[in-house]
């Protein structure tokens, strides 16, 4: 049973609702905050935080370093560790500015938070994320079967992430007024789409494979014509889930209800992956697949610039660093054809 500390408790709520009212962070964040806290009361036998001194946060360093992750059962990462010690040094800085506090936590004792240099270098150490190539994408694409209602769903939405670039929480919240098919355009309205940073964006198709776009437009024409959807409807609508003639609960077409997360859509897109007998890749993947495209095809700092803010950058340099990253292996085919430009000069 769970161990409660009321005083602990109490400060918690109101940092929490400092998070939330003074910094603007949302839901998700603020919870990632709690669940951080909440691993070092555990790791203090929940302790008062007037208590706190410098050897609990070198203790809490060392248990979080013993912790293994549950969903892989690994060691936890460095760069979870230094997510988790950030958070609570951020909570504990808040702590020494509050009446009856600022002589029980000092500011210098919260610094013991810190990892070692060398940690915290391995732990935002630059890591190459897999994502797969456009052939990849669109022979994945191409095995999708379509015949079902849910069927036609999972491809439209495999393509409309490839089409358009937008996040999985945003394409789980869309309607389909947020779609111009004579435009070929998407509003992503902030006050309806769960962007991120709350921010909108509009977005035109991407000049991708026609296959791809071909599909998204008979979707939203099948919705609005065929299952004579409204504009308020879910773009793509989750699976009406009820019981079938065996008396067993099965699927039973398209429900005129959004997702209420991206969970089915990450797993919509890996199976399509997986069954291509390609490895498995997630939808925020195709963003740097978007990206690697764009590097190929725009010519001018202006045309990158608008393919950036088509992404939702409003930073070019966040198209770059976040998703520019030149490969390891097209980075060797780069060198390797100065080299032999080079041999050919002195020919």
């Amino acid at each position: 049973m769970r161990k409660i500390n009321e005083a602990n408790e109490r400060m918690k709520r109101r940092y929490l609702r400092f998070l939330r009212e003074a910094n603007g962070l949302s839901v998700a964040s603020i919870d990632k905050a709690a669940a951080a806290i909440l691993q070092f009361e555990k790791a203090t036998g929940f302790k008062d935080f007037k208590h706190f001194h410098i050897e609990q946060a070198v203790a809490f360093k060392k248990a979080l370093g013993k912790m293994k992750s549950a969903a892989t059962g690994k060691p936890l990462s460095k760069a979870t560790i230094s997510a988790t010690l950030r958070t609570v040094k951020a909570f504990f800085k808040w702590l020494s500015m509050q009446q009856g506090y600022k002589t029980r936590v000092r500011l210098p004792d919260v610094e013991y938070f810190n990892l070692p240099a060398k940690d915290e270098a391995i732990a935002h150490a630059h890591r190459e994320i897999p994502y797969p190539s456009m052939e990849q994408a669109l022979h994945a694409f191409r095995q999708m079967p379509d015949e079902s209602d849910i069927e036609k769903r999972d491809k439209a939405l495999f393509a409309f992430l490839l089409v358009t670039g937008v996040r999985d929480g945003a394409a789980a919240s869309l309607r389909l007024k947020h779609v111009d098919s004579v435009e070929r355009r998407v509003v992503q309205d902030a006050r309806e789409v769960m962007t991120k940073a709350s921010k909108t964006i509009f977005t035109t198709f991407f000049p991708v494979d026609a296959a791809l776009v071909a599909c998204v437009l008979e979707w939203v024409r099948f919705l609005r014509e065929d299952r004579l959807f409204g504009p308020d409807d879910p773009l793509f609508p989750k699976t009406k889930i009820g019981l079938g003639a065996s008396r067993r609960f099965q699927s039973l077409g398209l429900a005129r209800e959004p997702w209420s997360n991206a969970s089915a859509i990450r797993k919509i897109v890996g199976d399509a992956f997986e069954a291509a007998g390609i490895q498995r890749f997630g939808p925020h993947a195709f963003r740097k697949t978007l990206v690697q495209l764009g590097e190929r095809i725009c010519k001018t700092p202006e045309e990158f610039k608008a393919w950036s803010q088509n992404l939702g950058h409003e930073q070019v340099l966040t198209t770059f660093t976040s998703y520019g990253a030149v490969s390891r292996q097209r980075q060797g085919e780069i060198i390797r054809r100065f080299s032999d430009e080079s041999q050919d000069d002195t020919l």
